[in-house]
């Protein structure tokens, strides 16, 4: 697919901060790791990076503000559009060594996300789309949601609360409900690529809360340009600000929607 200018200048981005991570990730144990949080712990490799894509994209488009997991949020010349960054989606499975996280990038534009890439270095996958203008993987494979339309034969992923945080309760609920309905759910450690995996047909819905803008951004769009239908799970909400959603294709979505809403 021959995509946007813009679209081009977060591949390379995505690529660039890729091969830095991938390079320090075949080091994993020679990292130097500070706390952040109980159970949230950012690297040396993290913060390069975020500095690396910061360099690419505001580089290309300095007017652009910025949004970004480690240093926050920048207004930009343009009060119309910001990029927003996570430069890595699944750093507890980084530092464990575990070949499963992301570089995430989108665009958003008037509110709205235009186009966003999930690069996964380790198995050298590029998930990407552009508004109105499909999702693919890599240059040549257009992106479809699955066409499974029994829960039994579904497989869902979300996220589980760690270090004690407060939505655990609410969380084994929904997988109380849900387990028995369902051929499965995988916990895997990367919001991003969750969501590019739903687009791609490899699950079939995901649902998670307490998520972060960076977490969601560019995956969202990629879900809903492969066809999948994507809200948040406060029907009256939104995604990006309340940090909730759910998302699955189109013959499962209202009885999987319902099942992990409580209703």
């Amino acid at each position: 697919m021959q995509g946007s200018a813009n679209l081009n200048i977060m591949i390379k981005a995505a690529h660039k901060a890729g091969r830095s991570l991938l390079k320090d990730f075949r080091e994993v144990e020679n990292l130097q790791v500070s706390m952040k949080g109980p159970g949230d712990f950012v690297s040396r490799a993290d913060m390069r990076a975020e500095e690396i894509l910061k360099e690419e994209l505001r580089g290309a488009r300095p007017t652009y503000g910025w949004l970004a997991e480690e240093n926050g949020g920048e207004d930009g010349e343009d009060p119309t559009r910001r990029w927003i960054v996570d430069p890595l989606d699944g750093t507890t499975n980084f530092l464990h060594g575990m070949p499963h996280w992301a570089v995430s990038v989108a665009l958003e534009h008037k509110g709205q996300v235009v186009a966003g890439v999930i690069y996964d270095p380790v198995k050298n996958e590029l998930f990407f789309a552009e508004k109105g203008e499909g999702a693919w993987l890599g240059d040549n494979q257009r992106l479809r949601v699955s066409g499974r339309r029994r829960m039994i034969e579904c497989v869902f992923a979300t996220g589980l609360p760690f270090g004690g945080r407060s939505d655990l309760p609410e969380t084994l609920q929904d997988l109380a409900r849900l387990l028995p309905t369902c051929a499965g759910v995988r916990r895997w450690g990367s919001a991003a690529l969750d969501l590019a995996y739903v687009a791609a047909g490899r699950y079939d819905g995901f649902w998670e809360r307490r998520l972060n803008p960076w977490d969601l951004a560019a995956g969202i769009l990629i879900v809903k340009e492969a066809g999948g239908l994507v809200e948040p799970l406060n029907p009256e909400g939104l995604i990006l600000d309340d940090g909730e959603v759910v998302c699955a294709n189109e013959p499962v979505f209202e009885e999987f929607s319902k099942i992990v809403r409580g209703r």
